[in-house]
């Protein structure tokens, strides 16, 4: 009965199973493969350089910029989402009515494509925009949204923002939902009222939420590829060159097949343990909570 039970079993996981071997292992060795080789993605000939990629890859000075640039817009963009969508996710919760409505709405940004999305801001930035004739007009300001090394990241941590701000708070949403009366009513009872019952038991009781949201952003800045790539090319100065743009540029434009996966595997070792130390952290804050 057991060996069938397992027979079972493996039958029903077979098409998972075969799904990872294709889409994941199968790809996986290939790179760990290619990251040791000079391939051009064109000849068949693979010639073995050892850790020449690598090396080449902690000196160079386009991957050093794009490990401080995302850095630099998880800095940005993970407090500002983080922010908007708790913000907006007690706006819903509180509504008396059509709930479901007003998230379905703010959720929208979050299917559009990242490159129309793209497009639309680019031209609301531009030069001719009415926007910045109102700056230039009413204000004096000319104002250079993409060509600024401090402007260009900003208005992409923004642009990301406002797509994903709807979706991370249906997360929050959830778990507003999911907090039992009685605490507040328990709450109360002690004198938490307004902004103290806000941050001391509501925030307290959204740590799973919390938890999920910020290791979701964290991990999305490792993967910026089509909104730097759309509205910057990775400029002004190397500000907004992210980890997807390098990869892509040596893999597909400079048709270093090889030294591009060296670039991609060095991302992922980077993005674990970024993910691990924020994981530690979040753990200590929630163990504080009582969350184990």
């Amino acid at each position: 009965m057991n060996k069938h039970a397992a027979k079972m079993g493996w039958l029903l996981a077979s098409p998972y199973l075969i799904y990872s071997a294709i889409f994941f292992l199968i790809p996986l060795f290939w790179a760990l493969f290619l990251a040791f080789t000079n391939w051009n993605l064109i000849s068949p000939e693979y010639e073995t350089v050892g850790m020449q990629n690598f090396l080449d890859a902690f000196f160079s000075p386009s991957v050093r910029a794009a490990f401080w640039v995302t850095y630099k817009f998880m800095l940005m963009f993970v407090p500002i989402v983080i922010a908007g969508s708790l913000f907006l996710a007690l706006i819903i919760h509180h509504l008396p009515r059509w709930k479901g409505l007003f998230a379905v709405g703010y959720f929208l940004p979050y299917l559009a494509s990242g490159v129309a999305s793209s497009i639309v801001v680019k031209g609301v930035i531009s030069y001719n925009s009415p926007l910045n004739q109102f700056l230039r007009n009413a204000l004096g300001w000319d104002v250079d949204w993409l060509g600024s090394p401090i402007l260009a990241p900003l208005v992409i941590a923004l642009m990301m923002a406002w797509k994903f701000v709807g979706y991370y708070a249906l997360l929050f949403l959830a778990g507003l939902e999911s907090i039992p009366k009685e605490v507040y009513e328990a709450a109360e009872i002690d004198g938490a009222v307004g902004w103290k019952r806000v941050w001391h038991v509501t925030i307290p009781m959204l740590y799973p939420s919390f938890y999920t949201v910020t290791i979701l952003a964290v991990g999305l800045m490792f993967g910026i590829f089509t909104e730097p790539y759309v509205l910057t090319g990775g400029g002004p100065e190397y500000a907004t060159h992210t980890w997807q743009l390098e990869i892509y540029n040596q893999a597909f434009e400079k048709l270093n097949a090889g030294y591009g996966t060296a670039v991609a595997i060095i991302n992922s070792i980077v993005t674990f343990a970024s993910i691990f130390v924020f994981r530690k952290v979040l753990e200590k804050w929630g163990g504080k909570h009582g969350w184990e």
